[in-house]
């Protein structure tokens, strides 16, 4: 197998675009945690895209352009679900860091605890830790039948 240190090594990595990078990586950085893996730069000098990385997990965020373009005002097209040990210190962190907090956090059904806030960039992030070990059944889901996935 060949490791490349270029690129994320988790399985699933969201892209997501922000009008200018430098601001989004600052603030993802500083509010949420996130670690900064690498960032490469356009002609211009300004951040093109970076990799942060969480957990075990990789975000790649980019500079609009192109086809690409970040949330207008009042809309999200995307979000996405991060796993934290406690999300109320997470919360409390964010929200001093200046997150607009979209929710709160409240204990969820399917035993997890979460809230959601958004960037200064429009995406919508939402930090979920585990507090039971929930059946499906239980809160009204049903689970899909195991099935094999392609290597």
């Amino acid at each position: 197998m060949i490791v490349n240190r270029s690129a994320p090594t988790a399985t699933v990595v969201p892209i997501l675009v922000y009008a200018e990078v430098e601001p989004a990586l600052e603030f993802l950085v500083r509010a949420f945690g996130f670690a900064e893996h690498l960032q490469a730069r356009a002609t211009d000098g300004r951040i093109h895209h970076a990799q942060l990385r969480v957990g075990e997990g990789s975000i790649i965020i980019g500079r609009q352009g192109g086809p690409f373009r970040a949330p207008r005002p009042d809309e999200v097209s995307q979000s996405v679900h991060i796993g934290v040990s406690d999300v109320d210190t997470h919360f409390a962190h964010a929200k001093q860091h200046g997150a607009r907090i979209v929710n709160v956090p409240h204990d969820m059904p399917f035993g997890e605890r979460q809230y959601t806030a958004q960037d200064p960039g429009g995406h919508w992030w939402t930090f979920s830790q585990h507090i039971a070990d929930v059946a499906p059944a239980d809160w009204g889901a049903t689970e899909a039948p195991h099935q094999e996935q392609p290597a």
